[in-house]
């Protein structure tokens, strides 16, 4: 069975930071483009970072660049996404998923797998 299981949400004053884990299993972690997203509310699902298989090559954002690194570590299967200088702005469910192409990794039709999202509530 496929899991991406995200973790590392939670409460943050505006400044702060935190670090989103997100653990795979049950697919071959090392063939896929780990990617992450933002959902907020009433807003489309926004891609903030991704990252391809051998973690050569990665994608920032606007919003990610200068603030969000996102790193793997293929023998643990996890991928991560450290946020500093967090916004309100940065409000959101955060959703990691795989896909077998890095180009146009921040597109989510290129998706084959989904977490199921971890949440970030950025206070000012």
């Amino acid at each position: 069975e496929v899991q991406l299981v995200e973790s590392g949400g939670g409460l943050v004053q505006s400044g702060g930071s935190l670090r989103l884990s997100c653990a795979a299993a049950g697919f071959t972690f090392d063939d896929y483009t780990i990617g992450w997203f933002r959902q907020a509310p009433g807003q489309e699902r926004l891609g903030i970072s991704c990252i391809s298989n051998s973690g050569g090559n990665m994608y920032s954002s606007e919003t990610a660049k200068d603030r969000f690194i996102i790193s793997r570590d293929n023998a643990q299967n996890t991928a991560y996404l450290q946020m500093n200088s967090l916004t309100d702005e940065d409000t959101g469910v955060y959703v990691c998923a795989a896909a077998r192409q890095f180009p146009g990794c921040h597109l989510a039709p290129f998706y084959d797998y989904w977490g199921q999202g971890t949440k970030v509530t950025v206070s000012s």
